[in-house]
């Protein structure tokens, strides 16, 4: 809990410092080209988290891997690195996605279904929904057969679950009352 308070303090200030200087859309790339690698590479994510490496050996690497990087995003690096918080930037850097899209005005969630929805089915779930939230509404997808048909979307701290599943696991407790 306490690295996701200061996960997100490191993303607040640093999208403030990048809105403050135009540089939001830079910063964000960079971003999520460090979330990929993060992602990728396991030994980077070992790497990321040693105890072991000092911290000016760590911004060495950063220089060598990310010097492509805009300066303001290398220098953030560089200052959170050196306060010890290494270990917290894909979170830093996901609280900071998350954190630009609610200023944008883009809500996520996630829709889980049985099988792959068409564009279509998903056009229309979307529409209906829609007026449930303030700002544009953005699903990514996930397939879960033991829903058996139907669908569960999950939006903040909201939750819709039209699946077979839960319907008959509702029909099962009605039956045994």
């Amino acid at each position: 809990m306490a690295s996701t308070k200061s996960a997100v303090r490191y993303a607040k200030a640093l999208l403030d410092l990048c809105s403050e200087k135009g540089l939001v859309d830079a910063i964000e790339t960079d971003l999520q080209q460090f979330i990929n690698a993060v992602q990728e590479s396991s030994d980077f994510r070992v790497f990321l988290n040693s105890p072991i490496v000092r911290g000016d050996k760590k911004n060495t690497v950063f220089k060598a891997l990310f010097g492509h990087f805009n300066p303001l995003t290398l220098q953030f690096f560089n200052l959170v690195i050196k306060n010890g918080k290494e270990a917290l930037l894909p979170e830093i850097a996901n609280q900071f996605t998350s954190l630009l899209k609610k200023q944008r005005g883009i809500v996520t969630g996630t829709i889980t279904s049985a099988t792959p929805l068409s564009a279509s089915t998903k056009e229309t779930i979307l529409k209906r929904i829609a007026p449930a939230f303030e700002g544009t509404l953005s699903l990514s997808e996930s397939v879960d057969p033991t829903l058996l048909g139907g669908f569960i979307i999950r939006i903040e701290d909201k939750q819709i679950d039209a699946s077979v599943a839960s319907k008959l696991k509702e029909l099962k407790q009605e039956l045994v009352k």
